[in-house]
């Protein structure tokens, strides 16, 4: 496991405003730790680059894992998941009273694997907006 050094990580949290590339949420929402992780994982040959690397809230980094794709929910075609250094977020997403919706195959793949709608994260998203 390659450990990102303390600068590169400032750096990733700062170009990310201290919230998670995923799903939004600001680090400031949960006592919950974040992370600089890696967009392709280090298993699939991912460099620890800036390119690379993305800050995440613990939720949706451990349900992200090493995936870089998953099933479309009702096509089950397989979908590569959201990048957050290639692609906008707002294009992929609506976040509606809490709620993520896939606005586009990605988005929504990227919904079901990353499980962005469980109670627990659909409640903070709910508290911060408020």
């Amino acid at each position: 496991m390659s450990r990102v050094p303390a600068s590169l990580a400032a750096r990733v949290r700062t170009r990310a405003a201290h919230r998670c590339e995923y799903c939004r949420l600001p680090r400031a929402a949960t006592q919950a730790p974040f992370e600089v992780e890696h967009i392709i994982p280090l298993k699939h040959e991912g460099p620890t680059t800036l390119e690379n690397l993305a800050f995440a809230c613990f939720h949706c980094n451990r349900h992200k894992g090493v995936n870089l794709c998953g099933l479309h929910p009702r096509t089950g075609k397989l979908i590569r998941l959201f990048d957050p250094r290639r692609d906008e977020w707002t294009r992929h997403f609506r976040l509606t009273d809490g709620r993520l919706a896939g606005k586009t195959d990605i988005g929504k793949a990227t919904v079901q694997v990353l499980h962005m709608n469980k109670l627990e994260q659909v409640q903070l998203r709910r508290l911060w907006l408020a």
